[in-house]
This record gives C-alpha cells, structure tokens and sequence, in this order.
C-alpha cells in the first residue's frame, strides 16, 4: 500500500516539475479520437519536441496546487493530457491546435504559459504565433529595414548622379 501511495507522490512530483520548468502546458480532452489518430498526434508532438502524457485528474490537480495554479482545476474534469515544451512556448498549442482543426474530437481545453494560466483563447492566440525563429526572422527583418532603404536611396541617387553625368 505505501508502494503505491509513493509511486503516486513521485507522480505528483515529477508533474509539478513539469509545470516549473515548461515555458507552456497545453491541456486537451482526447476523447473520441481512435488508435491511429493518438498515434499520429504524438508523432507530431515528438517532432516538435513536445512531452505529452496522460494524466489521472486527481494527480494533475495536487501537481497544479503544488505549484500554485489551482486555477486551472477547472479545465482538469474527463479524459485529460497534458502537453509540455521546456523551451518553445508555441510548440504545444501550435501542434495541438492544427491537429485539432483536422481532428474535432481533439479539444483543447486550457493550459499555462510562462507558469500563468491561460484560458483557451489565450491558447489559440499563441497558436497562431509564429515559432521562435519564425518571430526571430521577423525582428531581424525589421531591423534591416532602415538599412536596406537606405541602400537603395543611395544607389538610387548614384544611378541619378551617373545619369546626370552621362
């Protein structure tokens, strides 16, 4: 009995970790969705780099007490798990929303985000962000805008100068 009692500790635990240290934590409702979907759905996720798992509730709820987003009891109600990314905050929700646009009995229920919790518009808000280095491309693109305009004014002036001159 105490085994047991250990083992679910260790559980708690572990998913508490889960929580401090992931950057987003989706929470979706997998009912319906058979065999060969599941599988095709953690394919996807290992391919992002994705840690989903299939939590009991009641674990899910004393992990998410342990770290302070009691919050997010409500959403922790029927078949529930849990998607985790350490590093990407947009992974989980992206992977799981386009799945989801495919698969409509894949529901995303909720989740967390930069140890916040996040209703399920929020999720889809940071599902339709870009990826870190999709938003990294766009940043250094703006930052090369002045320059480049100001290259092309000045070849410009030079084709002028030189047609003047011509």
């Amino acid at each position: 009995m105490s085994s047991i009692i250990e083992q679910k500790k260790q559980v708690v635990s572990e998913l508490a970790d889960k929580f401090r240290n992931s950057k987003s934590a989706v929470v979706v409702d997998y009912r319906g969705l058979d065999v060969a979907e599941v599988t095709e759905l953690r394919s996807q996720l290992r391919e992002a780099g994705v840690d989903f798992k299939v939590y009991k509730n009641t674990m899910a709820r004393r992990a998410t007490e342990e770290v302070e987003l009691s919050e997010l009891h409500e959403v922790l109600q029927g078949p529930t798990a849990l998607a985790f990314h350490a590093e990407d905050a947009v992974a989980p929700a992206k992977v799981l929303n386009n799945f989801a646009k495919d698969h409509e009995n894949l529901e995303i229920k909720g989740g967390v985000v930069e140890g916040q919790v996040a209703t399920l518009e929020q999720i889809k808000e940071l599902a339709n962000l870009p990826n870190y280095e999709g938003l990294v491309s766009m940043f250094l693109s703006v930052l090369q805008a002045p320059i480049r305009n100001f290259a092309y004014a000045t070849k410009a002036i030079a084709d002028q100068k030189e047609e003047e001159s011509a």
